[in-house]
């Protein structure tokens, strides 16, 4: 319903069913999200639509939280969609809620707030001016950092106000209201609270028990009705800050959010967030590819170098993704090819998505970024060949390489030139058929599944691959010697210290 249809003025309103004053003067924030929430259970609709994974963790906890009419707070490391749940909160809201027009707190028509338009209606009664709010409009955000002020949060006197309406100091009318204020009648977020300095915390104490706040110089307590929700990484508690205990104690529920917990999760997040479709040409991903862009981010977190405390983000897989295909992309582009398809190799072109998202511990900083990072997607590769190759023999390709046969796979080459050298060896091809590759498919997507044939064969040491992207045999390492002789001054050396009563 378009606004302009929607009663204008507060006599209007007072004359219109569905803005009645028993359903709004009455009906908290809280009641309104209760309400809406409970038809949508009703109906089976979708809660928190492009949120994946929190279906019987997370959503059934902040449904709950919900319905008891609290304020809550999601907990998680980041990367956890803790910002996104909360932004889609607003779809339990009414899509047009009135206030009085031109109100900096959104006044209630029935129900007025603020001296200004309490004045307003004493004035104009019905004739008084009806604007509206969408959903959106109700949402008020803001990032916890160390110089928020109460000022921010609460409000503070404006001199400037008062110069310019020759009003008094001591006047409500001089007041500057603050975000909370300004979200009245809405839902208002804050992130990373434990940021938030002690004494802004204690800010937030009144709002959270009593429902009003005092804006400073004024003995004035606004009745503000507004749903409160945070946000905090686990990590802030120890390097950053906290969350004061008295606050801590009035937040009705802290929900724990968690990373996809299988691949399949990570995959449907990856494939809704992750930018792919370049619009100037097909681009096609390999389901193989997919799942070893994922599965760097699960062997990331499982990785002792790493640091478990900080996490490995959802948006690592999303960003790698991204360069995998911009470097096919980039091939594309070079060789004139109509068809984008990404291949195995493209994933040490995605190096720079993945080592800025990786926090190392003291053993990974030893090793360096680099290092990690090609031994993590290194392990990856392995873990997803064995899905696809875990029965297939690949003797007659190692034999061919071991003969002396060499190949090099590089962005500067055509996928018809490169594929010409790759049939060279004997054996590949045939072996490719868990992946559904057939003679008749396109140069680029034979290409591909030989190369992830062949990395995988490098992940499990069974051929070798210099950073060139040239695949060789692997080198044989020489047995370990169980014995070595000992120098002939050493042996007597030893031999005397023996006979006096054995070496010490």
């Amino acid at each position: 319903m378009a606004t302009r249809n929607l009663p204008q003025t507060l006599g209007e309103l007072r004359a219109h069913k569905d803005f009645a004053e028993t359903s709004i003067a009455h009906r908290s924030v809280k009641d309104e999200l209760r309400d809406n929430l409970i038809a949508k259970l009703r109906k089976r609709e979708t809660i928190f639509p492009g949120i994946v994974g929190y279906d019987d963790t997370v959503v059934p906890q902040i449904v709950n939280a919900v319905l008891s009419r609290q304020n809550f707070i999601l907990l998680g490391l980041r990367g956890q969609a803790k910002s996104r749940i909360l932004r889609a909160l607003t779809a339990l809201l009414d899509e047009h809620t009135p206030y009085i027009a031109g109100c900096e707190v959104r006044d209630n028509p029935y129900h007025p707030i603020c001296k200004r338009c309490r004045e307003l209606i004493t004035q104009r009664g019905d004739a008084s001016p009806i604007a509206y709010l969408s959903r959106s409009d109700r949402y008020v955000e803001k990032l916890a950092t160390p110089d928020v002020t109460i000022a921010d949060l609460i409000g503070d006197i404006d001199p400037i106000k008062a110069a310019r309406g020759g009003e008094d100091l001591s006047s409500e009318l001089t007041m500057h209201y603050g975000l909370l204020p300004r979200a009245n009648r809405g839902i208002f977020a804050i992130n990373e609270l434990p940021d938030l300095a002690g004494k802004i915390q204690v800010a937030l104490f009144n709002i959270m028990q009593e429902g009003d706040v005092q804006i400073k110089g004024y003995p004035v307590r606004l009745e503000l009705d507004v749903s409160l929700v945070f946000s905090a990484n686990p990590e802030d508690y120890t390097a950053r800050g906290k969350i004061v205990t008295p606050l801590k104690d009035r937040i009705g529920s802290e929900i724990r959010t968690h990373y996809a917990e299988t691949i399949e999760e990570g995959l449907a997040i990856t494939g809704q967030e992750a930018w792919t479709d370049r619009g100037h040409a097909k681009t096609e991903i390999p389901q193989y590819l997919r799942e070893i862009v994922e599965q760097v981010a699960f062997t990331a977190r499982e990785d002792k170098r790493v640091d478990k405390r900080s996490g490995v983000s959802q948006r690592l897989p999303i960003a790698t993704m991204e360069l995998v295909v911009s470097n096919a992309e980039r091939r594309a582009l070079l060789h004139n090819e109509s068809l984008v398809l990404p291949r195995v190799g493209d994933l040490y072109a995605a190096l720079p998505g993945i080592t800025g998202k990786l926090e190392l511990e003291y053993e990974g900083e030893l090793r360096g970024a680099d290092t990690v990072v090609k031994e993590v997607v290194r392990v990856a590769i392995g873990k997803i060949f064995d899905n696809y190759f875990g029965d297939t023999s690949t003797q007659q390709i190692e034999e061919w390489f071991n003969l002396g046969g060499t190949t090099k796979i590089e962005d500067g080459k055509s996928a018809a030139g490169t594929l010409e050298e790759l049939r060279e060896i004997q054996g590949l091809f045939e072996k490719l058929s868990p992946l559904g590759a057939k003679p008749s498919d396109p140069p680029e997507r034979l290409v591909a599944a030989a190369e992830f044939l062949l990395e995988g064969m490098c992940s499990h040491r069974r051929l070798s691959r210099s950073e060139e992207r040239t695949f060789v045999a692997q080198k044989k390492t020489q047995p370990r010697q169980e014995h070595v002789a000992m120098e002939p001054e050493f042996e007597q050396w030893q031999n005397r210290r023996s006979r006096r009563g054995g070496l010490n």
